[in-house]
């Protein structure tokens, strides 16, 4: 520990509570503080050097990390689901919460996770803009749908939300003013949400294959289930693949299995959930086409090979065989689909890691 003094910011949208350890006294200095950033760099650099300070990764983003290395302050940010307290600690403040991340930071105890740069934080808000544009579609949908079903109304024309569904859905009519106002306004929110999602779809399409990103999007896109859309939220989620193993970045996603061992019993559970939820969700839904037979690949996956390595393509390949012989081995012994797909899933991550890792030192050879 090289620093004398130890900070822990509670940081909040309108209060920041910072707590110092002074290493070499013991000396405990307390300041509430505004969110204001100069303000917060004032008190930093008036307490005994060197410092380093810690906050918790929150909804205030990273804006005020950036600021403060920017003025040659170490600051680090902890993950929330990594840190250690007590059972019996019940009593919850700012105050307290500030104390204990001096505490943790001057024992070594902080997880930090990575402060994205500008412009991979821009990428990953559109990823994220367009998830939120796919949830909104999913319920804009279903209230269509319900409001149809509460009429007595179903379709049975075929597969649902195609163009032939939505002409359909056009052609309906009913004889209460109302009740065709309300179905109107439902059908429009519906088509302006698909309208946004196919939007957002366009630029991060244009991001996928015409960025700094292109090398991992176009080797993750080498196996099944990873199409432009769920390569490029992979690259700008994760980043820097680098800081991973083949092993370690299953737990990153928190798609490893929880487990309580004492004495000579060991129990697990269902998967811990930390990490980025959004790049969980993506090889979860991956992980599923791994399920169907996989004699060779596709028209639509070679057309992908197209554009990757020949490095890439045999990886990919090898990938996609692995993933599916292992579906077979969870259905022989009667897994549940659901507890086998997660089990893919964390293989899949591997695979991810391993073809990304892989384009970016050949982008770096290169």
């Amino acid at each position: 520990m090289f620093e004398r003094t130890d900070i822990g910011l509670d940081v909040h949208a309108l209060s920041v509570a910072g707590c110092a350890i002074d290493g070499v006294t013991g000396e405990i200095f307390r300041r509430r503080l505004t969110p204001d950033f100069g303000e917060i760099l004032a008190w930093i650099v008036s307490l005994p050097g060197p410092v380093k300070a810690v906050y918790e990764a929150g909804p205030t983003g990273f804006g005020l990390a950036r600021h403060l290395r920017a003025a040659g302050i170490d600051c680090v940010i902890a993950a929330p689901s990594k840190l250690q307290r007590p059972s019996g600690d019940r009593v919850k403040t700012d105050a307290r919460d500030s104390m204990h991340l001096a505490r943790l930071l001057r024992l070594g105890e902080i997880t930090e996770i990575m402060i994205p740069g500008l412009e991979q934080e821009a990428a990953r808000d559109l990823v994220r803009a367009r998830e939120d544009a796919r949830g909104d579609l999913m319920r804009t949908r279903h209230r269509v749908s319900k409001l149809l079903l509460r009429q007595g109304i179903v379709y049975s024309g075929g597969t649902t939300w195609t163009h032939q569904h939505e002409a359909w859905l056009n052609r309906q009519k009913f004889g209460a003013a109302p009740l065709q106002l309300a179905y109107d306004a439902s059908l429009e929110a519906m088509a302006a949400v698909a309208d946004r999602r196919d939007r957002l779809d366009q630029a991060i399409t244009e991001l996928a294959y015409d960025s700094r990103y292109t090398p991992v999007v176009r080797s993750l896109e080498c196996l099944r289930g990873i199409s432009t859309l769920t390569a490029s939220g992979l690259a700008v989620e994760i980043g820097d693949w680098d800081r991973f193993t083949g092993s370690t970045i299953g737990a990153y996603l928190g798609l490893v299995p929880t487990e309580h061992s004492s004495g000579q019993s060991r129990s697990q559970g269902s998967i811990t959930k930390t990490g980025n939820t959004h790049a969980r969700r993506l090889l979860v839904e991956a992980a599923w086409h791994h399920r169907r037979p996989y004699p060779h690949p596709s028209q639509y996956l070679r057309a992908r090979w197209e554009h990757a390595t020949p490095a890439a393509k045999a990886r990919g390949h090898a990938g996609n065989r692995r993933l599916h012989e292992r579906w077979l081995t969870y259905l022989e012994r009667k897994k549940r689909p659901v507890i086998a797909n997660v089990a893919i899933a964390r293989e899949l991550a591997g695979w991810c890691w391993s073809l990304a890792t892989g384009a970016t030192n050949d982008r770096h050879h290169g």
